[in-house]
């Protein structure tokens, strides 16, 4: 099942047709540890508003409320290694090294709710950074009782010239204006997503590929539940949070987005993400 914040209202999609949820506040909705049950009673007392072609048509938005937006670093081989060649040069690649290792993960914040964008929306990159990457996540929907109940698609843009100066830069290199993507909506499953879900990248310029690259979610070192036992960790969320759970498509060294570029990110079940880089 999956749900939609659209212009008119939240939408509700499963096995095809589409329907207008009576609730109008995301933050109470999304909240919710019975989500997924409580969606399902829901919908049986509703009829279908439309079909899939009929969800085209809605002006859809970020699937986010009020919530704060984290993210892990680190989680996956490939990252740890081209974080280090990122900040060999700066002495920071130790860094990288012993945090894909430690018992604590890599957490840190990532964006308020009023910086993210949706589908169809454009990204940014910095005007003072040279090294710009998209960076494709599975993204968690946590309660404020630290329960998964969704899942969407995440950007996770970063400023690699940036961080690799220094790794004290981190906040500068993660977090400014439309450095945050979520969407198109939320997967909300019964069960936990399916390790094998795939996750895959492409990068189109001039209506050409450069880039293309997919990976698996069963390729992270870290167990979703560990990342967010420590994200709650002496923090609290009233209105839940979301977790952008790292990367393992990363374009090469030699690769760095321009104006106009097109990012393509989809994961099975949930769809695709598409940004337009301003």
């Amino acid at each position: 099942m999956k749900l939609y914040k659209t212009s008119t209202g939240i939408i509700a999609e499963e096995n095809g047709s589409c329907y207008r949820l009576p609730e109008t506040n995301w933050d109470t909705l999304i909240n919710r540890d019975d989500l997924f049950s409580f969606l399902q009673s829901s919908l049986s007392s509703l009829q279908p508003s439309g079909d899939e072609k009929w969800l085209l048509q809605q002006q859809v938005a970020a699937p986010i409320g009020t919530q704060e937006v984290w993210a892990a670093g680190v989680t996956y081989l490939k990252s740890k290694t081209a974080r280090m060649e990122e900040s060999k040069e700066s002495g920071g690649a130790t860094f990288y090294d012993k945090v894909y290792d430690a018992e604590r993960p890599e957490l840190f914040f990532k964006s308020t709710a009023p910086r993210v964008v949706g589908t169809n929306q454009r990204v940014r990159i910095r005007k003072d950074s040279t090294w710009n990457v998209p960076e494709p996540e599975l993204t968690l929907v946590i309660t404020s009782s630290s329960k998964i109940v969704g899942y969407s698609i995440g950007n996770d843009m970063s400023s690699r010239s940036i961080e690799g100066e220094n790794p004290l830069y981190l906040p500068q290199a993660k977090m400014y204006d439309g450095s945050a993507a979520i969407g198109p909506c939320i997967l909300v499953t019964k069960e936990p997503i399916s390790p094998l879900t795939e996750i895959a990248m492409l990068i189109e310029r001039n209506g050409k590929n450069v880039f293309e690259g997919s990976t698996t979610i069963d390729r992270m070192k870290r167990k979703h539940t560990e990342l967010v036992e420590f994200l709650f960790r002496e923090s609290s969320y009233p209105v839940g949070c979301y977790l952008m759970t790292g990367t393992c498509v990363v374009p090469g060294n030699d690769f760095t987005l321009l104006s106009g570029d097109a990012v393509k990110i989809s994961i099975e079940g949930i769809g695709i993400l598409v940004n337009t880089v301003e």
